[in-house]
């Protein structure tokens, strides 16, 4: 591989890993820290500390933070299931992968905030399983390959997006201090405020107040999915 071009999966690693410190331990940690503290929090110092190791000893392994951050991202996608084409049917597994997707984002919200914007992420093993299991699962409904790569990017477009509001909502949540019902207690009068002059968006967020995540995001999946079905030839 290159190693001019700037990402972990485009150059070797380097030798055995050193006993007392490996790139696992390092992605774990690291993880640990970007889960309790957040993407700000994380540098190469902060994490040597936490590992009780030199900033050299994590260089042998992680040219920098993006190397850091791209092998951190592989790791959780590891959790993501993706079902088999030859045990459930195509839409039903693309669901449940989406729904996996989701929650992976909701146990780390600095994910969302990411993905596509360091290195070569797409390389990584783990990613790489997730999205030749969802090819897969759109090729068994009958989509062409092409297809499926546009069908795969749309569905990911949409779980990324939703990771999005739902991390931003964990970000302020976690900084107020607050409960779930404290903080939407507190902001609702805000919001209501704010949307005061426009009576069509007040009405829209009234008469969506019974809906949960869960039922807005299956919505709208089930809505991606139905325009992918209609356009596949």
């Amino acid at each position: 591989m290159n190693s001019d071009i700037p990402s972990v999966w485009a150059r070797p690693k380097k030798g055995r890993d050193q006993p007392a410190l490996s790139r696992e331990q390092i992605v774990g940690e690291a993880i640990k820290l970007l889960d309790t503290e957040g993407l700000d929090a994380l540098s190469m110092r902060n994490l040597g500390k936490r590992l009780d190791a030199g900033a050299t000893s994590l260089y042998r392994h992680v040219a920098n933070k993006d190397e850091l951050i791209e092998l951190a991202i592989d790791e959780v996608h590891g959790e993501i299931e993706v079902p088999s084409p030859d045990t459930t049917e195509w839409r039903a597994g693309v669901v449940s992968c989406a729904h996996s997707s989701l929650a992976m984002i909701n146990n780390h919200p600095w994910v969302a905030s990411v993905l596509g914007q360091i290195g070569l992420s797409y390389l990584g093993p783990n990613v790489m399983r997730m999205s030749d299991g969802m090819l897969a699962l759109f090729e068994k409904g009958g989509f062409s390959l092409a297809e499926s790569d546009l069908a795969l990017r749309a569905v990911q477009a949409f779980v990324i997006g939703s990771g999005v509001g739902v991390a931003a909502w964990q970000t302020s949540l976690a900084r107020s201090g607050l409960s779930d019902e404290q903080w939407a207690e507190r902001i609702q009068p805000i919001v209501m405020a704010a949307v005061a002059p426009y009576p069509r968006l007040t009405a829209s967020i009234e008469a969506a107040a019974a809906n949960t995540p869960e039922v807005m995001f299956d919505h709208g999946l089930n809505a991606v999915l139905d325009g992918l079905v209609a356009n596949r030839h």
